[in-house]
């Protein structure tokens, strides 16, 4: 259940994915040189309290919170939200132990920020890890909203020979967590906001990156022109994801379950 709310990027029909292809190329180029100032875990601070709820963001398979750079910095503009991103562990094999893990952080998190709920971004895989504390561990208690960046909601089949990591295949669909995933969620509170776009390369099928879940409160949003790399780092969708943890997103209804941003 939800609407679906593109994010138009001017980018011309003729050529488009071409064009999203090379924005790939440039962000993979500057998330390379990045990615080292990411790898250790970033120290826990107090913080003054906040106006809004603080932001944890998750990072995807293989990545850490380098690839958040420009998001958190938008997000955290004008001290009216505290963002921090949640380095798991590399050597994790099962989605499930991330998010117990997630638990825990998002209870200090509460506790040392003085605020009752948090709202998750996750890009990916952490996407699928913050989703899966809120409909199976509990964690839309403590979750207001979560939001995800090309994750694989119903499951990818790209890139088959990585099957070999237990952790690709629980992005399988079909896999046993998506099943659980799948599974009814009735009186869960939190709003998810799912980001997807037609041009990524790492869904497959590309609609995989929808929630489509009855028990669910979604509002699943279109990106036009962008690939899975440049989410987190593109500006329309830097945005589009700070309207969406201000609230419901303007929208202008054209069908019975579609939606346009202004």
């Amino acid at each position: 259940m939800g609407l679906s709310l593109p994010v138009s990027v001017p980018v011309p029909f003729s050529g488009a994915a071409l064009r999203a292809g090379a924005l790939e190329v440039v962000v993979l180029g500057g998330h390379l040189l990045l990615y080292p100032t990411g790898v250790c875990q970033e120290k826990i601070v107090r913080v003054p309290a906040t106006t809004r709820p603080p932001v944890l963001l998750l990072h995807g398979f293989t990545d850490n919170r380098s690839v958040f750079v420009l998001l958190r910095r938008a997000l955290g503009a004008g001290g009216l939200r505290h963002v921090e991103a949640y380095n798991y562990s590399p050597l994790a094999l099962d989605l499930r132990v991330i998010a117990d893990q997630l638990a825990r952080r998002v209870e200090e998190l509460c506790e040392r920020t003085g605020q009752e709920r948090v709202d998750l971004v996750g890009h990916s895989l952490g996407g699928l890890v913050g989703r899966y504390y809120v409909q199976r561990l509990g964690g839309d208690t403590r979750v207001r909203t979560l939001v995800t960046l090309g994750t694989p909601h119903s499951g990818t089949r790209v890139a088959p020979f990585m099957d070999a990591h237990p952790l690709v295949r629980q992005m399988r669909p079909g896999s046993e967590v998506l099943a659980e995933l799948a599974a009814p969620s009735p009186g869960c509170s939190t709003r998810c906001v799912a980001f997807w776009s037609e041009y990524d390369t790492l869904m497959t099928p590309v609609g995989s990156a929808r929630i489509e879940h009855p028990d669910l409160r979604v509002e699943n949003v279109q990106v036009t022109g962008i690939g899975h790399l440049a989410l987190p780092a593109h500006p329309a969708v830097i945005a589009a994801v700070g309207r969406a943890l201000d609230g419901p997103a303007p929208a202008l209804v054209t069908g019975p379950d579609t939606a346009s941003v202004a």
